[in-house]
């Protein structure tokens, strides 16, 4: 059976030309005689990253887009171009009393409801849902079809109930509800889409790999790795191991105290924690904290427990002499591609998909997940390396390596292309 990606091979093989070599899987060359399609591309008011990196890629493909965002998600990429609309239905996503908070959910969902009865695309693409995943996924997802969309989403979980332990009969059951009323779904590796078909039945013609754009909205600049140093008040020689990111307890941030713990006493180490902590893990950021403070390696623990702007991000990646993601589960993380992005060795779990994309030696390492000692294990290994020892000049292999086999392009050219087989199974 053909999937969506193969039947218009050989129309769009003629207008695209041949396959780089090293892309066979994700053809990226940019068609060059297009016709536009209108498009409604639904962030959920979040990830800014990942919804300005699509739509670059989208809108170089001759994509007219309508962008659905919030404050958080609106930047300078979205203005003066003719090719996308940005529309705020979301506004402001700050911090509120509950009543507020009420009254913006109600009134972003009827803005979003009269938006979809009255928007001139046909093509709805869901990034992330919204504050009401239930709804959603059901009642919205109906709303959608109803009006005659065709609706894509991106699953960048499959089910984060079960990662972020909160898993229920409800989830489940509204999760595979939205999974069959889709007319595709992306994700970005093969465990993804296994976990779709054998868990939530999702037939495997409706399920495209993607690969996992790089983070090119947040600036790199001239900052040196001296000044970034001297900004966060690290000196320079020492070995600074750096966790960047959203304090969930899916990320394993305890197993790399106890790791750092161990090492600690054996050399010029330091430790930045630098990230906000999500609602729901106060408890989880607590039990952490208390380990720190219990210690004497506490004042070699730098904590930045905040939301890092993006303006401010690039001070911490260049800062650490390695990232280190020793999450319990996951698929695929931004923070990987972040790292490599600034020429960050990664120090990664061999969960989901990390085996796959960390070259050990050449961009970093893998350990066991739940295993500090294995951990640790892991960072005296990179700090006793060659690709430690050469950082400076094994940075821009890295910074090249992610560039090439991570960039939008593909993305956005296989996206396309989906979009337009969509429209043409129903016909205008």
């Amino acid at each position: 059976m053909q999937t969506l990606q193969d039947k218009r091979g050989a129309e769009e093989a003629a207008v695209r030309g041949p396959v780089s070599e090293g892309h066979e899987k994700f053809p990226s060359n940019v068609p060059t005689r297009l016709t536009p399609l209108n498009v409604a591309l639904l962030t959920g008011g979040q990830d800014r990253h990942y919804a300005v990196g699509l739509a670059t890629a989208l809108m170089e493909q001759d994509v007219h887009l309508e962008v659905i965002g919030s404050d958080e998600v609106d930047g300078p990429e979205f203005q003066g171009n003719p090719r996308v609309r940005f529309c705020n239905l979301h506004g402001s996503q700050t911090t509120a009393s509950l009543a507020r908070r009420v009254e913006r959910i109600v009134f972003f969902y009827a803005r979003l409801i009269h938006y979809a009865a009255t928007a001139k695309p046909r093509i709805f693409h869901i990034l992330w849902n919204n504050k009401l995943p239930v709804f959603d996924r059901t009642l919205l997802m109906l709303i959608y079809k109803l009006l005659g969309k065709k609706v894509l989403f991106t699953a960048h979980n499959v089910n984060a109930g079960r990662r972020d332990r909160k898993d229920s009969w409800l989830n489940r059951a509204t999760l595979k509800f939205q999974y069959k009323l889709l007319d595709h779904l992306f994700v970005h590796t093969e465990k993804m889409k296994d976990e779709l078909i054998g868990e939530f039945g999702v037939k495997a013609e409706k399920i495209t790999i993607i690969p996992y754009g790089v983070n090119n909205a947040v600036p790199f600049t001239e900052l040196t790795r001296e000044e970034a140093r001297r900004k966060l008040g690290l000196r320079n020689d020492e070995k600074t191991i750096l966790f960047f990111g959203a304090i969930k307890q899916y990320k394993g941030l305890e197993y790399l105290v106890a790791a750092f713990q161990q090492i600690a006493a054996q050399g010029d180490y330091r430790l930045i924690i630098a990230g906000e902590r999500k609602k729901g893990c106060e408890e989880y950021w607590r039990s952490i904290q208390q380990t720190i403070d219990q210690h004497p390696t506490r004042d070699k623990i730098l904590q930045r427990i905040e939301f890092i702007p993006d303006i401010e991000t690039e001070t911490y990646f260049k800062a650490a002499d390695v990232a280190v993601l020793p999450y319990t589960e996951i698929f695929q993380s931004g923070i990987l591609f972040l790292s490599y992005s600034f020429g960050l060795p990664v120090i990664a779990t061999d969960v989901g998909s990390f085996a796959d994309d960390v070259i050990e030696g050449r961009n970093g390492f893998i350990c066991r997940p739940r295993d500090p000692d294995d951990l640790a294990t892991a960072l005296r290994q990179y700090f006793g390396s060659e690709l430690y020892e050469n950082l400076n000049t094994r940075q821009q292999e890295i910074r090249d390596l992610v560039q090439t086999e991570h960039t939008w392009d593909p993305v956005g050219a296989i996206t396309r292309n989906t979009y337009r087989q969509l429209l043409d199974s129903t016909g205008p």
